[in-house]
């Protein structure tokens, strides 16, 4: 008796698994992406997905609604990202290695112009951005990730738009 039921405890678990890794591979690209306009490095981003992934894994018993799995699990990459910011920051890490996989991306003149411009915008308007543009969240699921109020992520968006036009026409790209 006591073997069945742990078979089904362990199929049960087996089933959590599975769908918490759907759930995750469903959002991957979006992920990497966030990370990477935090980090600007291909490793370090891949890093931060991996380890979100494994802080959302620990604390998926602290999600409430499962509908809001997404933006539940990009605010824990968020945080993620500014841990990492915050302890080379600590460590007056000023050098980034970028390592190159043999796969570079072709990248347009007025593409790098335009992730120049967007990585000298201050972080907290570049992440509005980010989740704004380049993850196509509503303003309302950004305040919620975010964990501030709408109209405070309306003027980040704002701002952050302004700063973007003001480096890209200092550059002469418009």
């Amino acid at each position: 008796m006591e073997s069945t039921w742990e078979g089904e405890r362990v199929r049960g678990l087996n089933e959590q698994e599975q769908l918490f890794i759907g759930r995750v591979l469903d959002q991957k690209k979006i992920l990497y992406s966030i990370a990477y306009s935090y980090l600007r490095s291909e490793t370090e981003a891949l890093e931060m997905v991996q380890e979100a992934t494994y802080r959302a894994w620990i604390k998926r018993g602290s999600l409430k609604d499962g509908q809001r799995f997404a933006p539940w699990l990009t605010r824990i990459l968020i945080n993620c990202c500014k841990d990492e910011l915050k302890r080379r920051k600590r460590l007056h890490v000023t050098a980034r290695v970028q390592e190159g996989s043999g796969l570079q991306e072709m990248t347009s003149d007025r593409k790098l112009d335009m992730e120049r411009a967007l990585e000298a915008v201050k972080p907290k308007y570049r992440q509005v951005l980010v989740l704004k543009y380049y993850r196509d969240m509503t303003l309302t699921d950004i305040a919620e990730v975010l964990g501030k109020p709408e109209g405070t992520v309306k003027t980040w968006l704002n701002k952050g738009l302004k700063q973007l036009r003001d480096k890209l026409r200092i550059k002469g790209v418009q």
